[in-house]
């Protein structure tokens, strides 16, 4: 799995962590690359967010090699076998431990800018980091934020070595990683952008989440700017990169995704004049291709509807972050189920606001229609028998609202006159009444 950036990686680490947000956590982000991640975690659960500072003791001759960990409020974790087999003395202990506390109280206060600590007493802790390699930091500051109190101590990153995982998976009340590759040697290498974070930008996102703030640098840009946002884009779904076009006009209330059908693509003139439509409705659009260049001529894979609809919730993810507001789907032909798959499953996709489904194959979502909770329309073309008769069957297993709407005279690419129109005129009013009233 590839991250664009850490804010990316931590929309889609909110995901796997919403079975927590019930527990009112308090989230805490390792410095520094850790807090842009979990800013985004913290946002999405609408928990609190801290730093969680901790500075580790290392042995003196081999500094690397780390005795121990302190943290913020005198918090120290010692161990015994590494102070005992390494002959440590209490000297020694002490000046390591005087030197790093200096520093720790530095770093505490240049990030909170004056703000106190939260406190973590009985609650339950989410640490976030933007991947680890060995895991020593990671562990020790949770340990950290068990001394100050907490109750049960989550560790959440979004990429980590399988050996490493298996450790700190067995040592934790629950660890969340998003990825174990086994060809892993760096956690930069699965970022595109793994850019330094600095100072400033911890302090910027601390203060923007102390204050309920949703601007500047780090955050998303919302749906709602004051420019029209006009551009191609890159999205890394599963591995795989996607090419995309995202236009959301000023003030847009709602982002609708394209998840097009077998033999169509972004370029698609009948899906551009549907999203013409929502644009001049006041609705962002992203068009963007389910499958590489090289596998739309393999028909496996495109019917393959898991695969779809995993890259359809990968792209969601994507756009989380870096879109405030409600997220819609249009699907057609094979693209419709795979966007009710992905509305269906536990993923990005799983709160998206609504879906609206032309000429679409609604049946190859099988089982998992009944799991979808997002308002869905399906429109089909009034000569197009067989999907008619596939629609209705799909109607009868959907448990969520839904509507039937056959468009008189059109067949299954609606290219009779005035028929695409009808088209985009129910996407249009279906996506504003389901989507933008949620704003």
């Amino acid at each position: 799995m590839l991250f664009t950036d850490r804010a990316d990686a931590g929309c889609r680490l909110a995901e796997a962590l919403r079975h927590l947000e019930g527990e009112d956590p308090v989230v805490l982000g390792l410095p520094r690359g850790g807090v842009p991640v979990a800013f985004q975690v913290a946002r999405a659960l609408h928990a609190p967010l801290d730093v969680i500072v901790v500075r580790k003791l290392g042995v003196p001759y081999q500094r690397e090699l780390g005795f121990g960990a302190i943290g913020e409020g005198g918090v120290r974790v010692i161990s015994d076998d590494i102070v005992r087999r390494g002959r440590l003395k209490e000297s020694d202990l002490a000046s390591v431990e005087h030197a790093e506390a200096a520093e720790l109280a530095r770093q505490a206060e240049r990030f909170r800018a004056g703000r106190q600590r939260l406190p973590l007493h009985g609650r339950t802790v989410i640490v976030v980091d933007d991947g680890v390699a060995t895991g020593a930091t990671a562990a020790a500051a949770c340990e950290v934020a068990r001394a100050q109190g907490a109750a049960r101590v989550v560790l959440a990153v979004p990429v980590a070595p399988p050996d490493a995982a298996e450790r700190l998976r067995t040592a934790l009340d629950e660890f969340v990683c998003l990825s174990t590759p086994f060809a892993f040697s760096a956690v930069g290498e699965w970022y595109r952008d793994f850019s330094q974070t600095p100072d400033d930008e911890v302090v910027s996102l601390l203060a923007q989440a102390a204050d309920g703030s949703e601007e500047s640098a780090g955050t998303p840009e919302g749906p709602a700017a004051d420019e029209d946002v006009e551009q191609e884009v890159a999205i890394d779904a599963a591995g795989v990169r996607l090419t995309g076009d995202l236009m959301v006009p000023a003030g847009a209330g709602a982002v609708v995704m394209f998840a097009h059908g077998s033999g169509s693509s972004r370029h698609s003139p009948r899906n551009r004049l549907v999203a013409a439509a929502l644009n001049d409705a006041g609705l962002g659009t992203l068009l963007f291709d389910l499958l590489t260049p090289a596998e739309e001529n393999n028909r496996a894979k495109v019917f393959d509807i898991e695969t779809l609809a995993g890259r359809l919730a990968d792209a969601t993810g994507w756009l989380r972050g870096r879109t405030a507001g409600p997220v819609g789907y249009f699907g057609a032909s094979t693209g419709a189920a795979a966007a009710l798959r992905a509305a269906a499953g536990s993923g990005p996709g799983a709160d998206v606001g609504a879906v609206v489904s032309r000429g679409g194959r609604p049946d190859l979502a099988g089982p998992h229609l009944s799991g979808v909770r997002a308002p869905t329309l399906l429109i089909v073309g009034g000569n197009d028998t067989m999907v008619i008769e596939l629609n209705r069957a799909a109607q009868t297993a959907l448990r969520c609202e839904n509507q039937l709407e056959i468009v008189p005279g059109a067949t299954h690419l609606f290219e009779e006159p005035g028929a695409l129109q009808q088209v985009a005129d129910l996407a249009r009013d279906w996506f504003l009444t389901h989507l933008v009233k949620q704003v």
